[in-house]
């Protein structure tokens, strides 16, 4: 009996990988991380990659909500959402907000968006458990932003196919559903992909070990042909665009930041620490976001920063986060405090009560943070 496929919907994966060199920033510092997480080049500005497919449209709450799909060269079309004002003149500040992991796979960065009665109830309960209640690309579109949302590589549309499930995956499931008769659970479909999803993980990663990258280094490049779809979307001024992010978000901020230096600005919420304070209690809270073999050789987690030094950052901590250590959150705070050489704008942190969610003040800061940075005079989040 032949095996399922351990790569299902990226069959071309591996011939992509071996045509494809590695992705240049302009700097020798964020060159050399870029080589260690494995990013491969971006595409060709004419390539068909940027060809952007607009299809559906809303109006909800005071936004237009606008479905936008492209082909990148291997996988899946990714399938994305663009929130913007609905009365605004003349180009706007862009806004790439990036979704969590949030051991949620099944879709991507629908969870970031309000589309009215259309919201799929599975959708709304996860804003309420990590965006209490927020749909923050309507929040931060009200507020004077053109907000880009996307389904980064393994998450939503740019899923792995796991029907067949490849063998762990499924020994995984097989386990799980064990239980889920033992406690009288109907699993749904969400829930079984999430599943499957979380074992899968390991084996992407491992894939992409064997293709000379890393599951990180995939994931930024499916972040960095979002930006530059952002940059060249007409309701966006290019001069002006910030990226941002809670948890597993935030990290894939973080790295765009390192790897792009023309940002204006960045958020990053509940994703700081340094890497010795993982061990030995934290590892496993994690995901291969940030577990890149080789980066804490090249700079520690808070130390991308520092390869933006024209990037405005605010960094958001919760006291009570259970992902992290408060000594580790305490020690990264106090690395990018001393970043001195990027001077006193380059870096704000922000403590907030609570656990590791992204909560209607991290919200509303997040917001001032990026319309101060952006463009000044702008609405705000209230």
């Amino acid at each position: 009996m032949a095996k399922a496929s351990a790569i299902g919907g990226y069959e071309d994966w591996p011939a992509f990988m071996t045509s494809r060199r590695r992705f240049a920033p302009t700097s020798a510092d964020s060159e050399r991380v870029a080589n260690v997480v494995g990013v491969p080049a971006l595409p060709a500005p004419d390539d068909s990659a940027y060809t952007v497919t607009r299809s559906e449209e809303s109006v909800v709450g005071g936004v237009r909500v606008s479905r936008l799909s492209w082909q990148l060269p291997f996988g899946p079309p990714t399938s994305a959402r663009l929130v913007t004002p609905l009365h605004h003149e003349g180009r706007l500040p862009g806004l790439l907000w990036m979704h969590c992991h949030g051991g949620n796979k099944w879709l991507g960065g629908e969870r970031l968006v309000d589309l009215g009665q259309a919201t799929d109830p599975d959708v709304v309960a996860l804003q309420r458990k990590l965006y209490e209640g927020r749909a923050v690309a309507n929040d931060f579109a009200r507020a004077g932003f053109a907000v880009l949302v996307h389904d980064a590589f393994s998450w939503g549309s740019r899923g792995f196919v796991l029907d067949p499930a490849p063998e762990r995956a499924g020994d995984a499931l097989r386990a799980a559903t064990a239980q889920w008769t033992a406690d009288g659970v109907r699993p749904s479909p969400e829930l079984t992909y999430n599943t499957l999803a979380a074992q899968h993980e390991n084996t992407v990663a491992k894939a992409a070990a064997l293709l000379g990258t890393s599951y990180a280094g995939m994931v930024a490049y499916d972040d960095l042909v979002a930006l530059a779809i952002l940059r060249q979307l007409p309701e966006v001024d290019p001069d002006w665009v910030g990226v941002g992010g809670f948890s597993g978000g935030g990290g894939r901020a973080l790295m765009l930041a390192a790897l792009d230096q023309r940002l204006t600005a960045c958020v990053v919420s509940c994703m700081m620490t340094t890497h010795e304070s993982l061990f030995p209690a934290y590892l496993e809270s994690h995901s291969w976001l940030l577990s890149t073999p080789g980066l804490a050789a090249v700079c520690d987690w808070p130390a991308l920063s520092s390869l933006a030094p024209t990037t405005r950052f605010l960094v958001q901590y919760a006291l009570d986060d259970p992902l992290f250590p408060v000594e580790g959150m305490r020690d990264a705070d106090r690395l990018l405090r001393d970043q001195t050489d990027a001077g006193p704008e380059h870096y704000r942190g922000a403590w907030h009560p609570g656990g590791h969610i992204f909560t209607a003040a991290m919200l509303a800061e997040a917001g001032a943070h990026l319309s101060t940075a952006l463009q000044e005079g702008l609405p705000g989040i209230s």
